[in-house]
């Protein structure tokens, strides 16, 4: 497992003659370090059309310094980074954990050196009074070339990273730099400030940023332009894919509720392929029914297992082992999965998605007149579902179906919640309790299944006592659910557009 930082810093550019301020005096500082003065040289990896960059992400193979190595940095916010170190190694070979992390983004393509930095690095640290290392100013010199033809450039920058410190040091260290004659970086990186032109930015990122602005200006005070259902639609498949991209390095890291939350992205982007079928090219849209089920189905054994854990906390030990190596199996599937061509081909059609929206004619219609029949078409599909669980010969399978199909209204809402506002956000309580009360039921049923599974594998009687006494209290928490689910579903309201 790399080693893991959150890199929380800020970057200023810098004249030449630029003379760094005192740094005496900043909130929280009592003591500054003398200046350290590092050699620091860089080799940066991406593919050949620079994907990591497109994303904002930097690796890189640095020696000199204290923190040698390979490192990693992946964006978690507007001035932070989380940052993943592995030893040097060898110099062209990127380590084979970071490269899993990127494989979303490279698929494949191979990872080569694509840019040098050599850095004269002079480091001042920042103490508060009991020794704790508030932050580091790191004025630097920097050399760059993009490529062995390229001819060198040379600036310099001033960079601000938290360690202990708040936020209001991190405020106060840029003000004082910006008097001093600094100005704000132009870029978050070196890499990206030497490569400039070169790096084109990732197109769901675009397209979701210009769709969001054009829906912002519309729904101000009923301003603006006259949004399409199209526009709306790709604009919430473009946040749904951008979501799986950014769960994608932190699911296959463990890191907590990311395979939830990725695989809430994929059956997202799932449902609206589905509940919006009229306003797209279902020749291109249905093909990808199989294969996001499929990642759905990969990253759902995990979750699964990840639920049982949550409700089995303080059970006995044998249980929480056996759970546990279920689930560190079930991990190393997901991962064998997320690195086989079929995921990569799957990512390189929902770019395409975004890319050439594959736009059917209801698309071109006005939002604000086309969604409420779209999300009241879900809900009814979820009425209808939940009518036939009190005559269907198989009630358990009538209510799986009313479960997805709650979902699928709750998405459809959620799509819609922009153009509608209210009316859209009281659709997705609704389907969202009644999705929550059958959830829960199913989890009890999942969670009985587990318990049944085990008692067959033990041999020994208490372990197999527990195990019935737990299999008992989950068979009251399913039942308990599933007899609430008629007066969840008298309560409510149901669309009212």
């Amino acid at each position: 497992m790399p080693e893991r930082h959150l890199e929380i810093e800020q970057k200023y550019d810098a004249a030449a003659d630029f003379v760094l301020p005192d740094l005496a005096g900043l909130p929280g500082v009592a003591a500054l370090g003398e200046p350290e003065v590092h050699e620091l040289h860089a080799t940066y990896f991406d593919t050949a059309d620079l994907r990591l960059a497109a994303n904002k992400i930097t690796l890189r193979r640095r020696r000199g310094g204290p923190d040698a190595g390979w490192h990693l940095k992946m964006p978690v916010g507007p001035d932070s980074k989380q940052e993943l170190r592995a030893p040097l190694g060898r110099p062209l070979v990127v380590p084979a954990r970071l490269a899993g992390l990127v494989a979303a983004y490279t698929r494949g393509a191979e990872l080569r050196p694509v840019a040098t930095l050599e850095t004269r690095r002079t480091v001042v640290r920042l103490f508060a009074a009991d020794g704790t290392e508030l932050a580091e100013v790191a004025d630097d010199l920097v050399t760059g070339r993009g490529g062995q033809d390229s001819e060198p450039e040379q600036w310099r920058e001033i960079e601000v990273e938290l360690g202990a410190g708040t936020p209001e040091l991190l405020k106060a260290a840029g003000k004082r730099l910006r008097k001093s004659g600094a100005k704000k970086g132009k870029s978050s990186s070196k890499l990206g400030r030497l490569l400039g032109g070169a790096v084109v930015p990732s197109e769901t990122a675009a397209a979701r940023a210009a769709a969001r602005s054009r829906i912002a200006a519309a729904t101000c005070n009923g301003k603006g332009p006259a949004i399409t259902t199209g526009e709306v639609v790709m604009a919430y498949l473009a946040e749904q894919i951008e979501a799986i991209m950014q769960f994608d390095p932190k699911a296959r890291l463990g890191e907590d509720d990311a395979v939830h939350r990725m695989r809430v992205a994929v059956r997202r982007t799932r449902s609206a392929l589905r509940s919006y079928r009229s306003v797209l090219d279902t020749g291109r849209t249905s093909p990808l029914g199989p294969e996001l089920r499929w990642l759905a189905e990969v990253l759902g054994e995990v979750r699964d297992l990840e639920v049982l854990r949550m409700r089995f906390q303080g059970a006995p030990e044998f249980l929480l082992n056996d759970l546990e190596k279920q689930e560190r199996a079930a991990y190393r599937r997901m991962n064998a999965s997320l690195r086989e061509p079929r995921y990569f081909a799957l990512l390189d059609e929902l770019d395409g998605l975004i890319a050439d929206p594959p736009l059917a004619a209801a698309a071109g219609r006005k939002a604000r007149k086309e969604l409420p029949g779209l999300v009241t078409r879900a809900w009814e599909r979820m009425a209808k579902e939940y009518a036939s669980i009190s005559t269907a010969d198989d009630a358990e399978t009538a209510r799986h179906d009313t479960r997805k199909e709650a979902k699928r209204a709750r998405y459809a809402a959620e799509l819609a919640v922009p153009m509608l506002g209210v009316a859209a956000k009281r659709v997705v309580k609704d389907a969202k309790r009644i999705q929550e009360v059958l959830g829960g039921y199913q989890d009890g049923v999942i969670a009985m299944e587990h318990l049944a599974a085990a008692a067959k594998r033990t041999r020994i009687p208490a372990e197999a006592f527990t195990l019935g006494v737990l299999y008992g209290r989950e068979q009251c928490e399913a039942e308990s659910a599933r007899d609430h689910l008629a007066t969840t579903w008298s309560q409510t309201l149901g669309p009212s557009f």
